[in-house]
């Protein structure tokens, strides 16, 4: 495991452009998962149906999962859109992104090279639009402990920037707490170490 943070897009931007009488529509949409971005694909296809292609790539997770990207032509030339797209969008840094570039044709032929060039360079600018935000991969721990030992908790959870998003005080401390991911091994065994091994934490996610 690398970094444990990535740069995600805030919000869906939109770039147009006419090249030759075809107009290309670039939508860049946030899609957390491949499912959300299928469906977002289907959903601008049925917004321009009327359009001649409406070709797509996503990079649905970390920018570098490549079991998570995808692409289509859909019915342009082999290689002239789905990959072009892709290419830029894998290149950008940015993860849990779609793009999809519809074209209204206007009858003019743009040759392999001229669509390749429209639709990654339609993507390209659409992406200075982009604005992002970084994204944390946290683990979800389980802890349970004496209420003793919450002052020490409480400065391991501080020091490793722990998020506590459950709590439960009965007869001891249950608190569920998320973790950064690369920062978990780490943080196990401070709570081990600095509770004398009676905090007990188990890993739920």
């Amino acid at each position: 495991m690398t970094d444990s943070r990535y740069l995600i897009p805030s919000s869906p931007v939109q770039f147009e452009e006419e090249i030759k009488k075809s107009v290309f529509i670039t939508h860049l949409i946030p899609t957390p998962s491949v499912d959300v971005a299928k469906a977002t694909i289907e959903q601008i296809k049925r917004q321009h149906k009327s359009a001649r292609h409406n070709c797509w790539g996503f990079v649905a997770g970390r920018p570098e999962d490549s079991m998570k990207w995808g692409f289509s032509d859909d019915g342009e030339p082999s290689g002239t859109a789905g990959k072009p797209i892709l290419a830029q969008l894998s290149g950008s840094g940015i993860g849990e992104i779609t793009a999809v570039v519809t074209r209204y044709s206007g009858g003019i032929k743009l040759g392999t090279g001229g669509l390749v060039k429209a639709y990654g360079g339609g993507v390209q600018q659409a992406l200075k639009l982009v604005q992002t935000i970084e994204k944390k991969i946290t683990t979800k721990l389980r802890l349970e402990l004496d209420y003793g030992l919450m002052p020490i908790i409480q400065s391991i959870l501080d020091f490793y920037r722990a998020d506590t998003v459950e709590s439960n005080y009965s007869d001891s401390v249950v608190l569920i707490v998320e973790v950064e991911r690369n920062l978990v091994d780490a943080f196990i065994q401070a709570s081990i170490n600095k509770s004398g091994a009676k905090a007990v934490v188990t890993t739920l996610n």
